[in-house]
């Protein structure tokens, strides 16, 4: 057999694989919460690759090499997670923290600062080291810090701080 196929064959076998989860290069800070979340999907990842492997060849392999993908990237997670302390200060925006701020015309948002495994911004849950979160991380109430942003920077004002709820 000629050198070409065995590589095509390798490439095509390849190609069935998921591409790994990246994991990022900032500290994984985590709150209470947010471990609890990251223990849950291992948990549920375990389940259902045992639920697959009970399958047998009728199990959806491109369902399980995923599902192991994910079990790799999540318990890896859990293990280099560094729980910070509940966020207790109105005085100084701490991971965990309950953040309103004003916008430059004039408009209050409301946000918490999570670990990245936890943000959903659609919920207000923003990424510790994301760039509104790295803004906001150590300001006080009153204090006006530049949120540097792909759009354009922007001066924000930390109206209000309340602790992990």
């Amino acid at each position: 057999m000629s050198r070409a196929f065995v590589n095509e064959d390798q490439a095509a076998a390849q190609a069935d694989q998921p591409v790994e989860r990246r994991v990022s290069d900032q500290p994984n800070y985590v709150t209470v919460s947010g471990m609890r979340q990251l223990q849950q999907r291992v948990a549920e990842l375990n389940a259902l690759r045992a639920e697959l492997q009970a399958q047998g060849d009728r199990a959806d392999k491109q369902r399980l090499a995923d599902a192991e993908r994910d079990l790799r990237y999540f318990s890896a997670r859990v293990q280099s997670a560094q729980v910070v302390p509940a966020a207790t200060s109105n005085s100084k925006v701490q991971i965990g923290s309950r953040v309103t701020f004003a916008d430059e015309q004039g408009q209050e948002h409301n946000v918490q600062l999570v670990g990245e495994d936890e943000a959903d911004a659609s919920r207000g849950l923003i990424n510790w080291g994301s760039p509104l979160g790295r803004a906001l991380l150590g300001a006080s109430p009153g204090d006006e810090v530049l949120w540097r942003r792909p759009a354009g920077d922007q001066s924000i004002e930390v109206v209000a701080i309340a602790g992990d709820a």
